[in-house]
């Protein structure tokens, strides 16, 4: 460390300017011999001198009118280059506008930390090498895609700075910002749960269906999961349950990280519980695959819609200012004892909006009350996709899984019981 603050800086962002056009030289030059180009601008020491131009342009003059002339004269010489080979009906812009971030790498050598020189050359190498991967993305790639990725942006990056951090109403003790937050996180895994069903597995096992379907909604993957199991018969108890049990791992997972967004306090409290659960989950799984049987696989090809839908987010947020009315006619009306009564009944329906509600309001009750609520609110979930679950499928291969759902349900009355309160 000490020879390094005894360099210069000057002479290690000269060096990191060299070195850099040098290494994206050499991948430029590899890209074009593996697609059959002709490097009719030169090659890799033209890379070199182009971030050594623009280096020293940019540090000669103040007033970077040299930068500006060299980048200028730059350009003509790549127009000309254009002129040249336009007839042939081979060209593209790609190489040029390359050469021109070159000429870049000298000024964001000088101006912006070493972290962002390096990210700037890693994407101008991935773009290098990984023509075929991209090109195979944007191909499969559909065009609503594009659509569904603007909703997300327009959510979160329009909506949500618009809105004031205020109470909603005396009796509705949440702000309008936390309520749209809600919709986001919410949202946003929702969102990676679809991306990655759609374009990584496609053709996916029950497990796989439990584990991104929990991520979105383990009652919606239960649903599924149970579904599935009743259209085959013979299907095998030791893949149903261990996925039906994932896509309540998965919504522990889920709850935990929604619970960090917004409340580090609860967050103390409930990750002794939570990660009990989980882990005692994921060791029930293991075990279910070290059972040796000889039955019937089953695949989940269903096609995955996306969430983003406006509707589906006002929805949300609707439920959301519900869940906090309630919320706080019960602890005032009634206090912990009438919050932990709430939130078993609430486990019957969709617990997101409610969890999230009690994270974000201000209510008349303890810490302890909030987790307690919590902790039966998913607890009395995992009850109704018991139901969902033995309901749907209609067969033996749903029954140890609903039976470890039911239990987790005591263990958490218990818990609450004892430890909490």
């Amino acid at each position: 460390m000490e020879l390094y603050n005894a360099i210069p800086p000057l002479m290690i962002q000269f060096m990191m300017t060299v070195a850099f056009s040098f290494v994206v030289g050499l991948e430029f030059r590899n890209y074009h011999q593996i697609n059959d180009y002709k490097l009719n601008f030169g090659s890799t020491r033209t890379f070199v001198l182009v971030g050594v131009l623009g280096f020293m342009l940019y540090l000669l003059d103040p007033s970077k009118l040299l930068f500006a002339l060299g980048l200028f004269l730059l350009g003509l010489l790549l127009l000309v280059f254009y002129w040249r080979l336009s007839a042939t009906n081979k060209f593209s812009l790609f190489s040029t506008i390359f050469l021109f971030l070159i000429y870049l790498i000298g000024p964001i050598a000088s101006l912006f930390p070493s972290w962002f020189l390096v990210l700037f050359i890693v994407v101008l190498i991935l773009v290098l090498s990984e023509k075929t991967l991209i090109h195979r993305f944007s191909d499969q790639l559909a065009n609503e895609e594009i659509a569904t990725l603007a909703k997300f942006l327009i959510i979160s990056g329009v909506i949500l700075p618009l809105l004031p951090d205020q109470l909603i109403a005396p009796m509705l003790p949440v702000t309008y910002y936390r309520v749209w937050l809600a919709v986001i996180i919410v949202s946003g895994f929702s969102y990676l749960s679809y991306l990655v069903n759609s374009y990584f597995f496609k053709s996916r096992n029950l497990l796989i269906t439990g584990l991104l379907g929990g991520l979105y909604s383990s009652t919606v993957a239960t649903v599924v999961i149970g579904r599935r199991a009743h259209e085959l018969t013979g299907a095998s108890g030791r893949n149903v349950s261990s996925a039906l049990i994932m896509a309540t791992t998965m919504m522990y997972i889920r709850l935990l990280a929604i619970i960090v967004a917004f409340d580090q306090a609860i967050v103390a409290q409930l990750w002794l519980p939570f990660l009990s659960i989980i882990v005692a989950s994921l060791v029930v799984i293991m075990a279910l695959f070290m059972v040796k049987n000889h039955e019937t696989q089953l695949h989940d090809n269903s096609i995955v819609r996306h969430p983003l839908e406006l509707s589906t987010a006002v929805l949300f947020a609707v439920s959301f200012m519900l869940f906090a009315f309630l919320t706080n006619y019960v602890t005032t009306q009634y206090g912990g004892h009438g919050l932990k009564s709430l939130a078993i009944v609430v486990g019957f329906t969709d617990i997101d909006p409610f969890i999230l509600s009690l994270l974000s309001g201000k209510f008349t009750v303890s810490n302890s009350a909030i987790v307690s609520a919590v902790i039966l609110a998913s607890g009395s979930n995992n009850v109704l996709k018991a139901i969902y679950a033995v309901a749907l499928a209609r067969n033996r291969s749903v029954l140890f899984a609903a039976g470890w759902l039911i239990f987790l349900f005591l263990v958490s009355l218990l818990y609450t019981y004892h430890y909490v309160w």
